[in-house]
């Protein structure tokens, strides 16, 4: 594995698609990502393309690629109402998501600031 695998920042967004509703994923670069589901059909998610256009309206940098693939899986599984007050108060992201049941526990979610 090269330096730069053991380095890549990984984040968690969030897109508002076009009917309002909202998608979760994981890329090392939130702003390309978006595009790609807004414009490259082969590297879209099925479910955003056909509800663009989407707006990215969250991000979130973690630290490597296995915390980011676990927060990913809770993340998509917040009901909407908790999606939302993660985008009122962004500072409660990890509050959020560690409130799930799952496989990620509080001593191995570490953040990059």
């Amino acid at each position: 594995m090269t330096d730069a695998a053991f380095t890549a920042q990984w984040y968690l967004y969030l897109l508002r698609c076009r009917d309002n509703s909202l998608y979760g994923g994981i890329t090392l670069d939130p702003v390309r990502r978006c595009h790609e589901h807004n414009e490259v059909r082969g590297r879209a998610s099925r479910y955003v393309w056909a509800r663009r256009p989407a707006t990215l309206v969250w991000q979130q940098p973690v630290a490597g690629k296995s915390v980011a693939l676990k927060l990913e899986y809770r993340l998509k599984r917040l009901p909407r109402k908790q999606k939302e007050q993660l985008l009122a108060q962004p500072e409660s992201w990890q509050q959020l998501l560690l409130a799930q049941s799952g496989t990620v526990g509080a001593d191995s979610i570490i953040t990059v600031e």
